[in-house]
C-alpha cells in the first residue's frame, strides 16, 4: 500500500497519469457544447412561440406591423425555425462537419427571424437575437476539424 512519502514533489495531480490512456481535452469543446445545448432550448422555445402565434394567443403584442404577412405567417416561420434548430442541436452532439455548418446555417436564419419577430416580442427577440450570435460564433470559431484532435 501507498502512503504519502511514496509520492515524491514532482507528481502532478491536477490530471490523469500518463499511463491512463486520456490526453488533454479538446480546445473549444465546452463553447460547442453550449452551442448544442442552447440551439435545442431556443428550438424548443421556437416550437412554443410558433404554436402560441399560430393559435392567437394573447402574449404577442397587440397591432403589430410585421415585414410582410402577418402573425399566423410568423408563427408557421418560427414553428418551422425550432425544429430546425432541434435537429441542429442533436446533429451537433454527433461532431460532424455538415452539422456544424447546418448549425450556423439555422442559427443564422433564426437570428434574422427574431429581428423580424421583434414587432410580436421586443425585447425577447433581441435576446433569442445575441443567442444566436453568440451560437454562430461557437460553430464557427470551435467546431470542425479543430475539435477533433
Amino acid at each position: 500500500m501507498r502512503t504519502t512519502q511514496d509520492y515524491g514533489p514532482s507528481e502532478r495531480y491536477d490530471r490523469p497519469p500518463p499511463d491512463t490512456g486520456y490526453g488533454p481535452e479538446p480546445y473549444g469543446q465546452g463553447w460547442v457544447l453550449f452551442a448544442a445545448i442552447m440551439m435545442g432550448l431556443l428550438g424548443v422555445w421556437n416550437v412554443f412561440e410558433g404554436i402560441a402565434a399560430i393559435s392567437n394567443a394573447h402574449v404577442f403584442v397587440a397591432n403589430a406591423d410585421y415585414i410582410f404577412s402577418g402573425l399566423h405567417t410568423w408563427g408557421w416561420i418560427i414553428l418551422v425555425l425550432g425544429v430546425a434548430q432541434i435537429i441542429a442541436s442533436m446533429l451537433l452532439l454527433s461532431g460532424s462537419e455538415l452539422a456544424r455548418w447546418f448549425g450556423i446555417a439555422v442559427a443564422g436564419v433564426n437570428a434574422l427571424g427574431q429581428l423580424s419577430f421583434v414587432p410580436a416580442y421586443p425585447v425577447w427577440g433581441l435576446l433569442l437575437f445575441s443567442v444566436d450570435v453568440l451560437i454562430i460564433f461557437a460553430l464557427a470559431a470551435y467546431a470542425g476539424k479543430r475539435l477533433r484532435v
